[in-house]
């Protein structure tokens, strides 16, 4: 999907009519003609931050206290404070940050006014807020028709659930993600992290260049509405090819795959993945050659089918010889043979892999307020072999206030502060 997305980027910038520009002007790395305006949660913050890494400029909208998602840990040095949210200043990343209250009238009069010179508007509200506010796409679209509206909710803007309250765990469920993760014949496990935000932010940030496209040849803004339960379903792969074709049920299969080309294995350090029927003389050799291969020799195995349906002796069998081994002596040989074997990696051991270090993927971002450089992961492309990723840190509650009404909107410093202390800014 992120392939998708530079591709889509790459298409945008083609679009642009260069006769009314100067070649030699076009900052062919980045959208950093493209300003964005982020109302986002912790639901949805990946899909701006994704923009905001290949130069878009984005500015983060938050209560006037802060989002929510500041409250999300870890914190750095475990110290919770709203200001030191690890995840907030991961997703928020090379964005500018503001504060503003929708809820009252002058603050609903700044946004409109905003939206006049802004291209592209990011929100996660609960479907109908907007609408009761005065702020629905038909209002925006009556006052900048260019306006691009992108709205990511856990269910989408219709529907019997659109209106339901949701969360990774939730959503991740009603998606069918669930039920096919984790081991047979044991509890369904929710997928590490929160991948169904990250995959409806990702969906959101293609919407968006596709939208930015279009708009260059109609001249006219568009309302994408996304659903993140759709983002899962979207991503189940073979399920359900397999369903819709055969009417099979996908079963949890654990470190398995379902066709039975690969597997998890223990090692004497931790696990690796193999293929096992992938070169099986190759492997049975091998393994024959440490005197391991038990029966496997025997020519009943040389039979795909017979093996598929007796895979779990095989998985026993292969076990017991990869823990005489660790993952990188399994590896570095499985390389000469030709095998497409992988260690698994620790976060640890990740960090040091020398294909990402030649490729400078892990950023380091400074810090003032701590005087410190923090590690930070970078973005996974390139352009003509220069990284996308910035090196902005993640704005405090409000930071770029003054600079930014009084740069957009020309308000005074006086007229700043009566906002502040009425709470809408």
């Amino acid at each position: 999907m992120v392939f998708h997305t530079l591709t889509i980027t790459k298409i945008y910038k083609k679009s642009l009519d260069l006769k009314q520009m100067d070649r030699e002007e076009i900052d062919w790395n980045s959208l950093s003609r493209i300003r964005i305006l982020d109302f986002t949660d912790e639901t949805a913050s990946f899909c701006s931050k994704l923009l905001a890494d290949i130069g878009a400029k984005v500015i983060k909208v938050e209560r006037p206290k802060g989002d929510r998602s500041r409250r999300i840990g870890p914190f750095f040095k475990k110290v919770p404070s709203q200001e030191e949210s690890l995840f907030f200043w991961y997703h928020n990343t090379n964005k500018e940050g503001i504060t503003l209250n929708i809820e009252k009238e002058e603050g609903r009069n700044i946004l409109l006014k905003l939206l006049q010179r802004f291209d592209v508007f990011i929100e996660s509200y609960p479907p109908g807020y907007l609408e009761r506010l005065g702020l629905g796409y038909k209002s925006l679209s009556n006052i900048n028709p260019k306006i691009i509206m992108i709205s990511i909710t856990p269910f989408g803007k219709g529907g019997p659930r659109s209106h339901y309250k949701s969360s990774d765990l939730i959503v991740s469920a009603f998606g069918g993600q669930m039920a096919i993760s984790g081991f047979p014949k044991k509890t369904p496990l929710k997928p590490y992290g929160e991948q169904s935000f990250y995959l409806g932010s990702l969906y959101g940030a293609i919407a968006v260049l596709l939208a930015l496209i279009k708009r260059e040849k109609t001249g006219k803004g568009d309302h994408i509405d996304i659903s993140i339960q759709e983002a899962i379903v979207s991503t189940l792969d073979q399920v359900l090819v397999r369903y819709f074709s055969e009417k099979m049920i996908c079963q949890r299969r654990g470190g398995i795959s379902g066709n039975y080309s690969w597997c998890i294995l223990p090692c004497k350090d931790g696990h690796i993945l193999i293929t096992p029927f992938y070169q099986w003389d190759t492997l049975i050799e091998w393994m024959d050659s440490e005197g391991m291969a038990e029966d496997l020799k025997e020519d009943r195995w040389k039979d795909e089918i017979y093996r598929i349906d007796h895979f779990d002796h095989i998985f026993e069998v292969i076990s017991r010889w990869t823990l005489t081994h660790t993952k990188g002596e399994l590896f570095e040989i499985a390389q000469l043979m030709r095998l497409p074997w992988a260690p698994i990696f620790s976060p640890n051991e990740a960090i040091k892999i020398p294909q990402l270090k030649e490729r400078k993927f892990f950023i380091n971002v400074y810090h003032p307020e701590i005087k410190a450089d923090l590690y930070y992961p970078g973005s996974p492309y390139q352009i003509n072999g220069t990284s996308m990723s910035g090196k902005k840190r993640a704005p405090f509650i409000g930071e770029n206030n003054f600079k930014f009404y009084n740069e957009e909107l020309g308000l005074s410093e006086k007229e700043i502060k009566r906002l502040s202390s009425l709470g809408v800014i």
